[in-house]
């Protein structure tokens, strides 16, 4: 974050002062947890789920914390968010146990803050890049922020620091020396992502697919992309909005921008574009990649032809930055997920392969996660899919469950692994299907799929393991490592993503 005097920041969040001078000068970090507070850092005291950040004010100060952004007086120097009138409405979630709204001024004040912050650095010349879609938003964020670091000091969210409460944390991350701010953008309603570009204003928008998550909430594809279009609406006319040429919803929103439009994909008609495409037997593709300014060969070492169409994205915003297609291609080449459970490929030493793909999950990434262990199985190796419930996509899911299961049994997945009795209409599918290949199992839950796997798999095997957030199959991947437990998350239990606890 830039430096800021407490008053400065009082006037950013129209709060009130409270024990404080106003000299008191934030030069560190922005924190909701007191355990990461730094010296000279602000941290924001946030009503959660578990706790509440109040009562943690003074441990924050005592690790060095300048100020507090609180939503009641906290007996050390804070600035007071102004309390939200009675009935009006916030972008930031509602808090469990937050009866006096406190939480939500506070994460108000928050997204002003960003805002602020934000604002002044792009008039410095920070670009802003937004992404967001149905699926692949974390694999293309994590591509454009290492395509992009070669080009000057860039910063973007670890994980899928999406939302409400994310989104102005990763903001506030940027500073002075920072040229490029990458952002992932989610939504569970309409006016969210909107809400979102207020906070951050966009100067480069990507809108990567329209698919069939949360259609629980939306209720059609057509819903879907309402919301996502939003981004596109709020570039400015001198901003790029990069769409995707091979997803016709998404390639009708140049009609909701006054951006420039960039497009990418496999369609003759897109400016940044892949062809001769060839695969290289153990899931990973390469392609020629073609662009205005030139092109070049790129391998890709993430497995899945999904992966190309990411890597267009990423390639199409750093092209419109400066980069050129042989420096898109080294970096490509070299490039490895950033982000936790996103096809994380680890080969034990007995030679068994374990892809930890369970952070999400939603019926396109689930099909191309299989397409994906297909390849990488070829016909040499046992392939096992694992798979779990998908969540909120209402009534949808009993037809997701049939096309999945139809299409693990098309591809020639060997061992189909279903997790969970809300899944049951996905081993019924899959069952039903005729097929040469082994019955399919159905388990109860996570435990007893790894005990299946532990006592079954054998050198050479390929394990795809993926399901919706709040399913946590990440724990047989770490049982069939011998990884320990999953990272802790906020000391309020505040999610900061929209896929924590949630569908893409």
């Amino acid at each position: 974050m830039i430096e800021m005097a407490l008053a400065e920041v009082s006037c950013a969040v129209g709060g009130v002062l409270h024990g404080a001078t106003g000299t008191e000068t934030v030069t560190g970090g922005v924190e909701f947890d007191s355990r990461l507070v730094g010296p000279g850092g602000l941290f924001v005291a946030v009503p959660g789920e578990r706790v509440d950040g109040h009562a943690f004010a003074a441990a924050a100060m005592h690790a060095g914390a300048v100020g507090v952004l609180a939503g009641r007086p906290v007996g050390v120097a804070s600035v007071i968010a102004p309390q939200l009138a009675a009935g009006s409405r916030s972008a930031c979630y509602a808090l469990a146990g937050d009866t006096d709204g406190a939480g939500a001024a506070v994460l108000a004040a928050l997204s002003a803050l960003a805002r602020t912050v934000v604002c002044t650095l792009s008039k410095g010349g920070l670009q802003v890049i937004a992404l967001t879609g149905s699926s692949g938003k974390t694999s293309t964020k994590d591509m454009v922020a290492a395509l992009l670091a070669p080009l000057g000091p860039t910063v973007a969210p670890p994980g899928s620091f999406n939302n409400e409460i994310g989104h102005p944390w990763t903001a506030l991350r940027a500073d002075e020396t920072t040229r490029h701010l990458v952002l992932e953008l989610s939504a569970r309603g309409r006016g969210q992502i909107a809400a979102l570009c207020q906070v951050a204003p966009p100067s480069i928008g990507v809108v990567l697919n329209v698919g069939s998550a949360h259609l629980g909430e939306f209720g059609s594809r057509d819903a879907v992309a309402g919301a996502k279009g939003e981004l596109v609406e709020a570039l400015p006319a001198a901003g790029i909005a990069v769409l995707n040429a091979d997803d016709p919803m998404v390639t009708a929103m140049d009609r909701r921008t006054a951006a420039r439009v960039v497009r990418f994909g496999q369609s003759p008609s897109a400016h940044v574009r892949a062809t001769e495409l060839a695969h290289d037997g153990c899931g990973c593709f390469s392609f020629r990649l073609v662009t205005p300014v030139g092109e070049a060969r790129v391998q890709l070492t993430v497995p899945g032809e999904h992966q190309v169409s990411n890597g267009l994205a990423a390639a199409a915003v750093a092209v419109e930055l400066g980069a050129t297609p042989a420096g898109i291609a080294a970096v490509l080449e070299s490039y490895r997920p950033a982000s936790r459970w996103r096809m994380e490929v680890t080969d034990r030493p007995d030679g068994v392969t374990v892809v930890n793909d369970a952070y999400n999950a939603n019926p396109e990434s689930v099909a191309a996660a299989l397409r994906a262990l297909a390849a990488m199985a070829g016909t040499g190796r046992r392939s096992w899919a694992v798979l779990g419930p998908l969540a909120e996509l209402g009534g949808a899911t009993a037809q997701a469950y049939r096309t999945i299961g139809a299409l693990a049994v098309s591809l020639g997945v060997n061992r189909l692994v279903v997790v969970g009795e809300q899944a049951r209409s996905l081993y019924s599918s899959a069952s039903a299907s005729p097929t040469g290949r082994s019955a399919p199992v159905l388990v109860p839950d996570a435990p007893a799929a790894l005990e299946l796997l532990q006592g079954e798999l054998a050198p050479g095997d390929v394990v795809l393991i993926k399901a919706s957030r709040t399913v946590g199959l990440e724990r047989i991947a770490e049982g069939l490592l011998g990884a320990e437990g999953s990272r802790g998350g906020s000391r309020t239990g505040l999610p900061i993503s929209s896929d924590e606890g949630s569908n893409r």
